[in-house]
């Protein structure tokens, strides 16, 4: 919506002001509410005036970000499953585990958690599964 008291139209735009330059810049809608910021229609949007010995900014673009959709959400989440899903990167590809992942209790002979790597200070650094990583208790 609008921010302008009297106005019930869609925002289609976000005004700031930036006092350090004393500029007022419009631009394209925000996608996310910023402290300062204010939404306005189109309407207000092409009539607002700087303050006097302020300089006004456009900046070019659509007035409205586009909307997602389904397809692009699920092209995302397959990206993330491809990427997941290729050797090397520490992620698990099918088949069989191995002995010491599948039993997340087993310990090494240096009495550390298997899969855990000992650092030279005696520290135990925690396993890695993806980008998650496991900490064992202090």
């Amino acid at each position: 919506m609008c921010s302008k008291v009297s106005c019930s139209r869609s925002a289609t735009a976000t005004m700031t002001y930036v006092h350090a330059d004393a500029c007022v810049v419009i631009g394209p809608l925000s996608r996310r509410s910023e402290p300062g910021a204010h939404d306005l229609c189109a309407d207000h949007a092409a009539k607002l005036t700087p303050p006097v010995d302020w300089q006004l900014i456009r900046i070019g673009g659509e007035q409205a970000p586009p909307e997602r959709t389904r397809d692009d959400l699920l092209a995302i989440a397959d990206a993330v499953r491809e990427a997941a899903g290729r050797p090397g990167n520490g992620a698990r590809t099918g088949g069989g585990a191995s002995a010491s992942s599948s039993d997340s209790s087993s310990t090494s002979s240096t009495g550390s958690p298997a899969g855990s790597e000992s650092r030279n200070d005696g520290s135990v650094q925690g396993r890695k599964h993806g980008h998650l990583r496991i900490i064992g208790d202090s």
